[in-house]
């Protein structure tokens, strides 16, 4: 791929709309430094020295989409807490509206608080629901997501198993993307594993898949494969990626392609799987195939590894590295 073919590319993301439609979540960080113990318990005293939020979750995938430059539809659901105020100003602060959520007043916004200090990760605090949404927020996200389907490029399942996606959403939302024949991807988790069925990508890692095939996978490539054939016999996806940690990823779509990981500087690998679906779909959108879009999303992947906490991925560092990686390699669209 030469620059002239990966700058057109990387232009062409900004005419692509895509919802994601999931579990949005508020990230809290707290920074300090650890240089007493308490003499209440023997756990560490953390001197603050800075706090910040960022989105998580569905929102945080919305926030790669943006940040590589197309338009990120977010379809989710909020309280009506200060952790939800919070949620949709840091959305408008990133060039996202949270005008898509949902706001149901009996649940909390989910939040994850992560205490960190000497950049060693302490402790996380949670605060959250795994009770499915109520039938009146289910119809409400399902009739906004169907305003607005026409003019998707596709639509992103991102599930944490929080009670958002419920079985009956997940099913309405299907047919409407097939009715429309908008593409869908999916990231995954245990509760909903096979109700995805007939997705153009399907993405779990492989703690998921084993966990819900019910079999322990190892990290080989025949491993990875085997996990692969199994699972698609279950859910018929035209394209299963599975994200495999330090041994990259394996693509199979009949066939079975094994991608080794670029992420040679690892700070944290939080959100790095909301980064890879992020990318994949935008590549796709833009008329890659599903394992070019797949080594562009691991080339994203390895960029955000270096961060500290879930970030979005940067364009430039992205086209940097992407500029790189595919220097001799042909584009596939």
């Amino acid at each position: 791929m030469t620059k002239k073919e990966l700058q057109h590319l990387f232009e062409s993301f900004s005419s692509k709309r895509i919802a994601v439609v999931g579990d949005v979540m508020l990230d809290k960080y707290i920074f300090g430094k650890v240089e007493r113990i308490s003499p209440e318990a023997p756990v560490p005293v953390i001197d603050v020295s800075s706090q910040s939020f960022r989105l998580g979750g569905a929102a945080n995938v919305a926030a790669n989409i943006r940040s590589i430059g197309a338009t990120a539809l977010l379809f989710g659901v909020v309280g009506d807490d200060d952790d939800g105020a919070i949620l949709a100003s840091r959305l408008n602060g990133d060039g996202l509206s949270a005008d898509f959520l949902v706001t149901e007043h009996s649940r909390p916004t989910t939040a994850k608080t992560r205490v960190i200090a000497q950049n060693h990760h302490i402790v996380r605090i949670d605060s959250e629901t795994r009770k499915p949404i109520s039938s009146a927020t289910e119809r409400a996200m399902f009739e906004l997501l169907a305003e607005h389907v026409t003019s998707l490029d596709a639509i992103i399942f991102e599930d944490y198993n929080k009670g958002v996606l419920t079985t009956s959403l997940i099913k309405k939302i299907l047919a409407l993307a097939q009715k429309h024949r908008v593409p869908v991807t999916v990231d995954p988790k245990k509760d909903n594993f096979f109700e995805y069925k007939r997705a153009t990508v399907f993405k779990p890692n492989l703690k998921e898949i084993s966990d819900a095939l019910g079999r322990k996978f190892s990290n080989t490539d025949a491993d990875a494969t085997l996990a692969c054939q199994m699972l698609q016999k279950k859910i018929k996806a035209e394209n299963i990626v599975l994200t495999r940690s330090e041994k990259g990823m394996t693509i199979y779509n009949g066939e079975a392609e094994h991608i080794p990981s670029l992420a040679l500087e690892v700070a944290d690998v939080s959100g790095a799987g909301d980064t890879v679906i992020a990318t994949l779909t935008v590549g796709m959108t833009a008329g890659l195939d599903a394992l070019t879009a797949a080594k562009l999303a691991n080339v994203a992947a390895g960029v955000v590894c270096a961060e500290v906490g879930a970030v979005a991925v940067d364009k430039a560092k992205l086209f940097s590295a992407c500029l790189n990686y595919f220097a001799k390699q042909p584009l596939t669209s």
